[in-house]
C-alpha cells in the first residue's frame, strides 16, 4: 500500500500551459473507513471551481489515487506529487488565501 505523503500535487488533467495551479491539490491527510477498512486520500483543490462548492474537501480511494490513467494514448499517473519548491511555495500563498493558515 502506497501511501502518498501530505503536499502538493498535480491532477493528470493539468495543463502545463495554462495557470501553474489548475488541477492542482494539496493532500492533507489519509481517512480509514472504519466499517470496510479501506483507505481514502483527503484532498483540496487550490483553484477555483463551483463544482467543490460547498465542500472544501474531496476524498478518493487510495487504489484511485495512486492508479495510472490513459490520456491520448499515453499513460500518466493520475496524480503526481509537486517537487519544485517554488511551485510549492506559490501553492502555499494560494491556499492560506483560499483556506487561511
Amino acid at each position: 500500500m502506497q501511501i502518498p505523503p501530505n503536499g502538493f500535487y498535480y491532477h493528470y488533467k493539468h495543463d502545463p500551459n495554462g495557470p501553474f495551479n489548475n488541477y492542482s491539490y494539496e493532500v492533507v491527510g489519509i481517512a480509514r473507513h472504519t466499517e470496510e477498512k479501506t483507505f481514502t486520500v483527503l484532498y483540496r483543490p487550490l483553484y477555483e471551481n463551483d463544482w467543490f462548492k460547498p465542500a472544501d474537501y474531496q476524498a478518493r480511494p487510495l487504489d484511485m489515487f495512486n492508479e495510472n490513467v490513459t490520456k491520448d494514448g499515453k499513460i500518466f499517473p493520475r496524480f503526481q506529487q509537486i517537487t519544485d519548491q517554488n511551485l510549492i511555495s506559490k501553492l502555499e500563498e494560494i491556499r492560506d488565501k483560499m483556506y487561511g493558515k
